[in-house]
């Protein structure tokens, strides 16, 4: 993985984020709520769980839920392959893990960088689009990772985290 800083000579305040491929279109995520990337690892799959959630796995004596983005976002699932990576990303304060095709920079923008992201009128929810950014002449879709998902599909997430600290506290650990 590499850093590109892209701000020119002004700009104003800078900006990190992390960018991945889903299919053949490129994202990107501010860092600072990345906790880490991992590579592929095995899912527990949990039972009556919305069809994004592919699962949860125990990281270092944390279980972090596991969502596939590509299902998150319409697009067809595909096989994991060694370029497939994890990235626990906290959201509203819950570690959860996006299946991502492949990481692919650290960029860095400055505002002037950033535009507006795309309206489609009122039947289409682009909420989840902070701002879009150009690199050269590819398109880099900036996610805000709290509005890819209702409030409702958030609390259920985030519910894997408590059973855990629930469990935890009743066995005295």
């Amino acid at each position: 993985m590499r850093t590109k800083d892209l701000e020119g000579e002004e700009g104003g305040s800078r900006h990190r984020y992390l960018s991945f491929f889903v299919k053949n279109e490129q994202y990107g995520i501010d860092i600072s709520h990345i906790n880490e990337i991992i590579a592929m690892m095995k899912i527990t799959h949990v039972p009556r769980t919305p069809p994004f959630v592919e699962g949860v796995v125990n990281l270092r004596g944390s279980i972090i839920p596991i969502v596939d983005i590509r299902v998150k976002f319409g697009i067809e699932k595909k096989e994991h392959d060694m370029n497939t990576a994890i990235i626990i990303n906290e959201v509203s304060g819950v570690n959860i893990g996006f299946i991502v095709d492949r990481v692919e920079d650290v960029l860095t923008f400055s505002e002037k960088d950033l535009n507006e992201p795309p309206k489609f009128g009122s039947h289409i929810d682009t909420t989840f689009i902070k701002s879009v950014a150009e690199v050269g002449s590819d398109v880099i879709l900036i996610l805000d990772m709290e509005k890819i998902f209702e409030d409702d599909e958030l609390t259920q997430i985030g519910s894997f985290e408590e059973r855990k600290s629930n469990k935890t506290e009743k066995a005295g650990v």
